[in-house]
């Protein structure tokens, strides 16, 4: 009897049960286990995995988040694309981003892509458009807290929801309700910057193993960005995470002289579009890479 091909088992879409096999798929590949974020994703997104054939778990898997008007997607963001060590360096990668690809139609796509993914992806016609850099470390401000930008913060409320959502949308370039009110259940905190009475930036600080991770980051200015930063630092004790466009190159220095290191540089690619819809000026650091 011949060995079946390793293309044969088909590709399905997952669901919130199949958390915990994501989740073991995540710890093969030597990733966190990150059971928070999966559990998002596959809530506000859609997954796509090929179980393994001996039963055991995925050979590989994907989430496709989805941005724009409800049944007419105008962007989508791929995430999470890992293959099972023992199935690695044989084609399950290419098979799972050629179907995102055929999938997505005529929808763009974006991801942010590791140093070892990239070639993959350059060679399925996605182009490289910017940079991310990964910084993380316990925000200690450097000089002491009275250094600290006076932009007035608070806590989110529900009255608040409207005012980010018009504002991320703003931002952003395209509507993404179906992930922006997850964030108050999500988030551990949710701040708003607020100036003359109108919401000009917000952040969310949320739970990834043992650190928390910054963002969504959307700020007016880099002066609002520090505060929302120094305000979540606050109240905290985990060390921060999070991943800015490396053209806000003073916020870059301002985390790095207050306690963050670079960790990692990802390059953000796209398919189907020349650069990012919204302002980059105001959009700092996503949700998470996974979702663009």
């Amino acid at each position: 009897m011949s060995t079946p091909s390793l293309s044969a088992p088909p590709i399905r879409r997952l669901t919130p049960r199949d958390l915990q096999v994501c989740a073991d798929l995540s710890e093969d590949r030597g990733w966190p286990r990150e059971e928070h974020k999966w559990g998002l994703l596959l809530s506000a997104g859609t997954g796509y995995g090929i179980d393994a054939p001996d039963g055991n778990g995925l050979m590989g898997a994907y989430v496709v988040t989805q941005y724009g008007p409800p049944g007419r997607p105008a962007l989508a963001a791929i995430g999470m694309v890992l293959v099972a060590e023992r199935y690695a360096r044989q084609g399950v990668g290419r098979r799972l981003m050629q179907n995102a690809v055929e999938e997505a139609g005529s929808i763009p796509l974006t991801l942010h892509a590791t140093p070892n993914g990239r070639p993959l992806y350059e060679q399925l016609g996605f182009q490289v458009i910017g940079r991310a850099e990964m910084v993380m470390g316990h925000f200690a401000p450097a000089g002491g807290p009275k250094s600290q930008t006076d932009v007035a913060t608070r806590p989110a409320t529900a009255e608040d929801l409207t005012s980010i959502l018009r504002l991320d949308t703003e931002v952003f370039g395209h509507d993404r309700m179906h992930v922006i009110t997850r964030l108050p259940a999500f988030t551990d905190q949710l701040r708003v910057a607020e100036a003359d009475g109108e919401i000009v930036g917000y952040a969310g600080a949320w739970p990834n193993m043992a650190t928390h991770v910054v963002g969504p980051l959307v700020a007016r200015d880099t002066e609002t960005a520090k505060a929302l930063i120094s305000s979540l630092g606050a109240g905290t004790d985990r060390p921060l995470r999070t991943d800015i466009d490396v053209r806000h190159e003073e916020l870059l220095a301002w985390v790095k002289e207050n306690g963050l290191e670079s960790v990692a540089f990802n390059a953000v690619m796209a398919y189907g579009m020349p650069e990012l819809p919204g302002d980059w000026t105001r959009r700092f650091a996503p949700l998470t890479v996974a979702a663009g």
